[in-house]
């Protein structure tokens, strides 16, 4: 073992799916001494190989080192995993997904068993783990002093953002963020079924797309500045009254075409709510109002 070895924080990893796997084999290579553990032995086996040290249970390992950092497949994993062992003085981090709620009662949950606990929310998949160009990192919530000392350490497989004491905030910004990434992927399918019929190839329309919803998303600025002064007329470009005037030709355009126009009908909905409320006159950052009531 080598001094810069010695000098490396030990981490402990209880889950070794696609996404704890790639997690402790970054950890590996940057010279972290690391112990594993896996519901299944055999995914565990490989990694002793690559220098992990490998235990047999989950209590085991989490003894092991004073850092344990959690990778499982949901809150009710966690549960089981943990189930009866000392967590005294340990720093638990969990990267499970799950809400914000699960995450402040685990939060609880850990605290009430002497450990300090820090939530996270990983924006990243596998194949960007380890790689710093990939732009991949992890939301990070719960005991600023822990994420403090263990920051340079988490920040090896992938970059790091704290959001907050709230153990909540990590899962809150996840969900948010997937929720609109996936807002995006239901308008690129939309789009993609209006050409599915006709002579134009989809690699051709794919940039254009891109480049579309790059040149669009700088408008979420101007919608966190409506919000935070609750003004939804100020730097209105195309208001909300003639964008409602428009959504006719999309209904249309889709029965032409042949397409559903399900993934668009229930923010046309909102659009049409908020109009008849008074909202002519605003951006479309009044339709969140609708959403919160």
């Amino acid at each position: 073992m080598t001094q810069n070895t010695v000098e490396k924080t030990p981490v402990t990893i209880l889950g070794l799916g696609a996404m704890g796997a790639a997690l402790a084999r970054s950890w590996l290579a940057a010279g972290h001494p690391l112990t594993v553990w896996n519901r299944t032995p055999a995914r565990a086996a490989e990694f002793a190989a690559e220098g992990a040290r490998v235990a047999d249970t989950a209590a085991e390992a989490v003894a092991a080192n004073t850092l344990t950092v959690v990778c499982l497949l949901d809150d009710t994993s966690v549960d089981e995993a943990l189930a009866g062992i000392d967590l005294a003085d340990r720093d638990l981090v969990n990267l499970t997904t799950g809400t914000p709620a699960q995450a402040r009662a685990r939060a609880r949950w850990a605290r009430d068993r002497g450990a300090r606990y820090l939530d996270g929310g990983i924006m990243a998949v596998p194949p960007m783990i380890g790689v710093p160009e990939a732009g991949g990192y992890v939301f990070f919530s719960g005991s600023r002093e822990l994420f403090e000392q263990h920051q340079e350490t988490l920040a090896v497989p992938v970059g790091t953002a704290y959001v907050g004491e709230d153990a909540g905030f990590a899962a809150l910004h996840d969900v948010a963020l997937l929720s609109a990434m996936y807002g995006m992927f239901a308008g690129a399918a939309h789009a993609f079924a209006l050409i599915r019929n006709e002579d134009i190839d989809p690699a051709t329309l794919a940039p254009l797309l891109a480049d579309w919803l790059v040149a669009m998303a700088p408008a979420v600025h101007r919608t966190a500045e409506q919000l935070q002064r609750g003004d939804y007329t100020e730097g209105v470009v195309s208001n909300l009254a003639m964008q409602v005037a428009g959504t006719p030709t999309f209904l249309s355009t889709a029965e032409q075409q042949g397409v559903s126009p399900e993934l668009l009908t229930p923010y046309f909905e909102l659009m049409r709510r908020r109009l008849a409320e008074g909202g002519g006159e605003e951006d479309l950052t009044g339709v969140i109002d609708l959403l919160v009531r």
